[in-house]
């Protein structure tokens, strides 16, 4: 079961002596991991806290500030609003994801991991699972936020929770490129440095805060194809009403996408690390 590669260094082949040929003990170890990270959470409550608090900025700053500048016809700003600010939690969330691995990978605890006989796949796995926890909890108190602001669902509570659902799913395919930047960095602070180029042009140049169509015309083009775009139109669809299988389904193919390119490439380098 325990082969060395290299001197002092043993390796673990999930896929030798487990009776379930090793998908139960992936699960496992994924849980187990996605534990260690929970916890780790909770120690650190500050980690949450910080989370909401740069949202509900944006939400009081755009409802307050902007939104009397900021007209969209025939909608109320702070309906057309709150689903955009959701989009952009799930994507800002997703730099806790890269901070966790690069602060992992610089106090060692990568190699620590690899020398145990545990899946591979579960270091990996249990991060995005645990942020994906932390994700969906932040998003649901981002509701409750929005609520007290104004924002209104027109909808019923199935689709609402169908809303919540796309948008958990996008932050796990945003993940998974949050993974390679996080394995790709020497530490935290280079992770969320990383980060913002990437975040920038995805979270503002959409339709998330404001009609594309106010946008120059190559810019409305990106705006109204992105994946944030496309996005927060699914959760305006299930959440306010109107047609829901088109925004849906472009929601969910580019997550889908993402996820097809980009999770290879993170485990890959993640064996190289």
């Amino acid at each position: 079961m325990i082969a060395t590669t290299s001197p002092g260094q043993p390796t673990f082949d999930p896929s030798v002596g487990t009776s379930d040929g090793g998908i139960g003990w992936a699960i496992r170890d994924t849980l187990a991991m996605t534990g260690r990270n929970l916890t780790a959470m909770r120690r650190v409550p500050q980690v949450l806290v910080f989370s909401l608090v740069q949202p509900v900025i944006f939400v009081f700053m755009f409802r307050y500030v902007f939104g009397g500048a900021i007209e969209i016809p025939g909608q109320n700003y702070v309906d057309y609003l709150m689903p955009g600010i959701f989009a952009q939690t799930v994507s800002f969330g997703a730099i806790n994801t890269a901070v966790g691995l690069a602060e992992d990978k610089g106090k060692g605890l990568l190699e620590r991991l690899r020398s145990l006989p545990m899946s591979r796949a579960a270091v990996l796995g249990g991060r995005v699972l645990a942020d994906t926890v932390r994700n969906t909890v932040i998003v649901v108190l981002m509701v409750l936020i929005g609520l007290l602001v104004g924002f209104r669902t027109h909808t019923n509570l199935p689709l609402v929770i169908a809303g919540i659902a796309v948008l958990v799913f996008f932050g796990v395919a945003l993940a998974s490129i949050f993974v390679l930047i996080g394995l790709s960095v020497p530490n935290g602070e280079a992770a969320q440095a990383a980060a913002f180029p990437l975040l920038a042009p995805l979270t503002f140049a959409s339709s998330a805060f404001v009609d594309p169509s106010t946008m120059p015309g190559w810019l409305e083009w990106w705006a109204r194809r992105q994946p944030l775009s496309k996005t927060t139109e699914a959760v305006r669809a299930l959440m306010l009403g109107g047609p829901t299988a088109g925004p849906v389904t472009a929601s969910l193919l580019w997550s889908v996408g993402i996820i097809a390119v980009m999770a290879p490439l993170a485990i890959a380098k993640y064996r190289k690390a």
